[in-house]
């Protein structure tokens, strides 16, 4: 095992790694070098591992010095311990000892500032693109030529700034991609655009196979192209700008439901505590007329009480004396006492006593039981009342921007017969409508549409859904209505009221109607159109569906009763299905 340190090496104290050897020499010709403006390469004293002046260095026994992290960190997980550099391989894993002369000379070299290279000697990375020109380890490209398809560093790129010629060149970012500018099938500089084919081109291609194709330069289309792409911007800063807005709106909503939800809260515990007070006091008041009224029954029941006991005292009294007359045995002596005894007082009568029921106060528990059910009533309707009382807070969740998201609220629609016009065949479980020359056998109803070609749905629409219809012909309505819009006369039309809301569905274009007020819709024709539904939040979107969605028209208003979902047809042949999407 080689040692690096000086004073346990195997070798001479004169024998040193290479990279010793180097730094040695560079410290000696310093001040020669210095005098004549030369840097010292930074790769001389880096870890070829970190790519980082050397921290900590040891020396494995090849003689290929790094950070002692960076290889024990290489090291680490591996089977065959090798040399990054030689690729020498050791057995077993070599003890990594600090190499302490390396180490002095990296410290002395920070001290004396060479460790840093000059700011144009910054070494091109992984995710870097590299200057073209370098040879060796390359510099990092500060520019890149649209001309040249090279990239530069800033040495190599100092002829772009002082030969005229080269001025004129296009310089950019440092750029990857320069390579695709190149025409695979002639190598030339691709320079013009083939609107027809939507590709870029060379020259050659333009005057061989893309001959007689709509083309123009590359700037041309890059200019219209931008133009386009700024006119996007600015439609999405604007959506942003509206976005925030309405995030801004919807934040004060949010505190003000919770403002008036926590007064709601406070409001609703200071009454009940008020009730349940007052319902305390009432029943503190009831209690204390109760013992009021039981302590001066009490009083009367113990007044008659001692009248009764003393009374019947003095009858006892009365009676032993009775009792000693009857036995005197002389006649003269009883007839001589007789007259003496008083009269007897007047007794009390039981009426006066009037001895109530034992169910004196069942009177009071009786009037309290029908207090009880009467507010438990009265508690019951107004709670039934509070309970369902919604608070409307239109706080819609946001409406979706793919076709997964618009599936998630997909609602099966099927056609009520009831109100298809008799030149309507309804078939496919009801779910599609074809508009007939000859009128269908429908039985009379009321709800039937007697002067134009359309029909409802059988569901009520509410809450958020959303459905597709497919249609075929020259022209379809695709509309909601609500439930009892007109079924007779110019009126009933769809679009033509304020009970309902139309998309005119053309070849190639589209038309919204409302109240008989026609607004212009532009979109990509498509056979399919999606409708999305918020009838809380009032909102009402019509899409044009292909291979992605474009939003056609959207309705924001209030919506005061369900809707119904609804097509008419225009010549015959045309058709209207509603389409399963689950």
């Amino acid at each position: 095992m080689h040692c690096s340190h000086t004073c346990c090496s195997d070798h001479s104290s004169h024998s040193f790694s290479s990279q010793e050897v180097k730094l040695r020499h560079s410290l000696t010709l310093r001040g020669e070098m210095a005098q004549k403006g030369v840097q010292l390469d930074r790769e001389t004293f880096s870890c070829s591992i970190c790519l980082d002046l050397l921290k900590d260095p040891v020396t494995i026994p090849c003689g290929h010095s790094y950070c002692k992290d960076c290889i024990k960190h290489h090291w680490d997980g591996e089977l065959i311990h090798s040399c990054p550099q030689c690729r020498q391989s050791f057995t077993p894993r070599p003890v990594l000892l600090k190499n302490t002369m390396l180490a002095a000379l990296v410290e002395e070299l920070k001290k004396t500032g060479l460790q840093a290279a000059p700011a144009d000697l910054c070494y091109a990375g992984a995710e870097d693109v590299a200057c073209d020109v370098c040879t060796g380890r390359k510099l990092r490209a500060c520019k890149s030529c649209l001309v040249c398809l090279v990239s530069y560093c800033e040495q190599h790129l100092q002829l772009h700034y002082d030969v005229a010629q080269l001025k004129k060149h296009k310089l950019v970012e440092p750029s990857k991609m320069l390579q695709e500018n190149i025409c695979p099938r002639h190598d030339e500089v691709m320079k013009i655009f083939c609107r027809t084919d939507q590709q870029s081109i060379c020259y050659l291609c333009s005057v061989d196979e893309h001959k007689g194709h709509d083309t123009v330069s590359a700037a041309a289309e890059r200019t219209e192209r931008q133009r386009e792409l700024e006119g996007s911007r600015l439609n999405i800063q604007q959506r942003i700008q509206d976005g925030e807005k309405e995030v801004k709106l919807l934040q004060q909503e949010v505190e003000a439901v919770n403002g008036s939800a926590d007064k709601a809260v406070e409001d609703s515990e200071k009454t009940f505590t008020e009730l349940i007070r007052l319902m305390e006091k009432r029943s503190s008041d009831v209690k204390q007329q109760l013992r009021s009224q039981q302590e001066r029954e009490v009083s009367r029941v113990r007044e008659l009480q001692e009248k009764l006991e003393q009374e019947i005292s003095e009858l006892k009294r009365r009676d032993a004396e009775l009792k000693l007359l009857s036995h005197i045995e002389d006649h003269n002596q009883f007839l001589l006492s007789y007259p003496s005894l008083p009269a007897l007082s007047e007794a009390t009568h039981s009426s006066s006593i009037n001895i109530r029921p034992l169910s004196y106060f069942e009177d009071v528990t009786a009037a309290l039981s029908a207090l009880r059910d009467k507010l438990q009533d009265a508690l019951r309707e107004e709670w039934t009342n509070v309970s369902s009382t919604e608070v409307d807070v239109l706080l819609s969740a946001a409406e979706p921007t793919t076709r997964a998201g618009f599936l998630q609220y997909s609602q099966e629609v099927t056609l009520d017969p009831n109100t298809a016009n008799t030149h309507l065949l309804l078939s496919e479980g009801s779910r599609k409508a074809t508009y007939m020359q000859q009128p269908q056998s429908y039985s009379s109803h009321p709800d039937r549409f007697t002067y134009y070609h359309q029909v409802l749905s059988r569901e009520s629409l509410s809450g958020r859904c959303y459905w597709e219809v497919e249609w075929r012909g020259r022209r379809v309505y695709v509309a909601v209505a609500y439930k009892n819009i007109s079924r007779a006369g110019n009126e009933s039309g769809f679009g033509f009221n304020d009970k309902s809301w139309s998309l005119d569905c053309y070849q190639n274009s589209y038309l919204f109607r409302y109240n008989s007020i026609n607004t212009p819709v532009s979109g990509p024709p498509s056979s399919r159109v999606g409708v999305y539904l918020d009838h809380r939040a009032g909102i009402l979107s019509f899409y044009s569906v292909s291979e992605t969605m474009t939003l056609l028209h959207r309705v924001q208003t209030t919506f005061t009763q369900p809707l119904h979902a609804g097509v008419r047809l225009f010549y015959y042949g045309a058709t209207a299905e509603f389409c399963k999407l689950k």
